[in-house]
């Protein structure tokens, strides 16, 4: 993580999302401006929680981890998002995993700031009840759905997710073979299962592994098996 030093830029994140009227004054003098490398994790399930970070550039991926030590993706994250919202209003530790998945920017203030200048706000208040209730209903659907989907549907989901960001065009993205055993976790399968649909991809010309990657090669052919990405 980096802190940009550039108040042009966090004011022109505020006003491109509409947030200058919900960060004002000493809020707004508050906020900073954080770089994340791509494949950098930003919190872990666990962590002490302290600052509410809004993603305003790049792609994020969320998972959690079950008590057996099982990883399992939740969903990935575009601008506008949140990360920390939760946790600031019931005073937690970090509920999931966040990593960028491609190079990210993100709005950082801390809770102590949060509690001094935003408890009374009401902009703020009403801002982070939208973005709670919006990824609670995100989440319940998710959970009650994913299982339900064949592997092909979740792997390919998941392959176009971590391989293409549509905030950022330049952003080609790609999975190591050393990560599929994780990836299996995170879509919910087994190794052997997943890399029987990775080998029907190859075969129909959807992927490509090479040295060690996978890359996508036909990212119609896999949206078309994927129908709505199921974890965007």
């Amino acid at each position: 993580m980096k802190e940009i030093q550039d108040r042009q830029q966090v004011d022109s994140y505020l006003r491109n999302y509409q947030l200058e009227a919900i960060f004002t004054g000493l809020l707004s003098e508050h906020l900073s401006l954080y770089s994340f490398d791509q494949g950098e994790c930003i919190c872990s399930k666990g962590d002490p929680s302290g600052t509410l970070y809004i993603l305003v550039k790049g792609k994020l991926k969320v998972y959690t981890t079950t008590a057996e030590g099982k990883t399992l993706i939740i969903s990935f994250k575009t601008p506008l998002e949140v990360i920390g919202d939760v946790e600031y209003i019931q005073g937690t530790e970090m509920i999931n995993t966040v990593e960028a998945v491609s190079p990210v920017h993100m709005l950082g203030i801390s809770y102590g700031w949060l509690q001094k200048y935003g408890k009374t706000n009401p902009t703020l208040l009403q801002f982070l009840l939208e973005i709670i209730t919006q990824k609670f209903y995100r989440k319940s659907d998710f959970l009650s759905l994913n299982l339900l989907h064949p592997v092909e549907v979740r792997l390919a989901s998941y392959l176009l997710s971590i391989s293409f960001d549509e905030t950022d065009p330049s952003f080609t993205g790609q999975l190591e073979t050393i990560n599929l055993v994780d990836t299996a976790n995170f879509i919910g399968t087994s190794y052997r299962h997943l890399n029987r649909v990775l080998q029907k991809f190859c075969r129909d010309g959807l992927t490509e592994r090479s040295k060690g990657v996978i890359l996508v090669k036909d990212r119609n052919g896999l949206s078309a098996i994927a129908h709505r990405n199921i974890y965007e």
